[in-house]
């Protein structure tokens, strides 16, 4: 068999690869939306450079959790959890400089506090209504007066 023969099968098992990969994205994606509504949601993982490090992906509602996937990935399971009640929403701004690039056009920069720390997340500004009266929707019992939403004891 001459070499060519040999690239265009090598050529043509590789666009078969990019195919699959693409349609696993479609499918995961279909499968975690199954189980509630998502919507486009950013993540800063990195926080060391300013404007740096936010990462594309997909937010999901799941009772108390707030669910975080990468938008990129193959993995059925979120990269990030927040649990609501040891989440707070601390602000908004639009993005600057580099985040303008690495975000959504019309995605605004959410500032949150959890239990660990700060917390940077960008989304549009309907999902950021949808965002604020989840939080406000905390269960009976709530102690608001807290910093981080926890529960009366």
């Amino acid at each position: 068999m001459p070499w060519w023969e040999w690239l265009l099968d090598a050529a043509g098992a590789l666009l078969v690869l990019v195919v699959l990969a693409g349609v696993a994205l479609v499918v995961r994606r279909r499968v975690i939306a199954r189980n509630g509504g998502t919507f486009e949601l950013s993540h800063r993982v990195r926080s060391e450079r300013a404007g740096r490090g936010w990462l594309l992906g997909v937010g999901r509602y799941s009772g108390e959790r707030l669910e975080w996937f990468r938008i990129y990935s193959l993995s059925p399971r979120p990269k990030r959890t927040w649990v609501r009640s040891t989440l707070s929403y601390e602000g908004r701004r639009d993005p600057e400089g580099p985040e303008l690039l690495a975000l959504y056009p019309d995605h605004l920069v959410i500032e949150c506090r959890s239990a660990d720390g700060p917390v940077d997340l960008a989304m549009s500004s309907q999902s950021l209504t949808g965002f604020q009266a989840w939080l406000e929707s905390r269960p009976p019992g709530t102690d608001w007066s807290r910093g981080l939403g926890g529960h009366r004891r």
